[in-house]
């Protein structure tokens, strides 16, 4: 692991664990919040009704996620995972554009800039295979070489029976002048 990714990881996961550690002790705080969201979006996709047991389950994936993305363990899944809690997170607590107080709407605003920049923060960490050639690309790899071993193979079964078909003839030839 680099120097870059082994600081970097920890500082980009630093939030999330803190975070993520606010939310399991005080979840009455952060499910006021949420409850709008909740109530919009859960009942779509099977949500509990319990606003401050999902916030905990936010708060236990982000601290387990950060650990693991501080640590440089399972760093790509770590990332998914935190970039996953990020978006209701941010659409709960920083819609600045249901704000009416020009103040509030200001600092909502840079709040969600914010977290719109670590978004993409965990979006290349999610990506970053630390120079290792991904599985798409091994995938594509393995496909133009199956690729190539099926040309070659037709390229020399074509050339054997060719050589077999000349052999052949040459032995059909000897065994017809052998005979005259």
């Amino acid at each position: 692991m680099t120097v870059v990714r082994r600081v970097a990881r920890p500082m980009l996961a630093a939030m999330f664990v803190v975070g993520g550690l606010d939310q399991l002790k005080h979840p009455g705080r952060k499910a006021d919040t949420a409850r709008p969201l909740v109530e919009k979006v859960g009942p779509r996709i099977g949500l509990p009704d319990d606003t401050e047991l999902l916030v905990r389950a936010n708060g236990v994936a982000m601290v387990g996620a950060g650990t693991l993305l501080a640590l440089g363990r399972l760093p790509r899944l770590a990332s998914t995972v935190l970039a996953a809690t990020l978006v209701p997170t941010t659409l709960a607590a920083h819609a600045y554009w249901e704000k009416q107080d020009p103040a509030e709407r200001e600092k909502q605003k840079v709040q969600f800039l914010k977290n719109l920049g670590l978004f993409g923060g965990l979006l290349l960490a999610a990506v970053d295979t630390e120079g290792k050639p991904g599985l798409a690309y091994r995938a594509r790899l393995a496909g133009e070489s199956a690729q190539r071993v099926a040309r070659t193979t037709r390229r020399e079964a074509r050339h054997a029976a060719r050589a077999a078909g000349r052999e052949a003839r040459l032995k059909a030839a000897r065994a017809h002048h052998a005979v005259s």
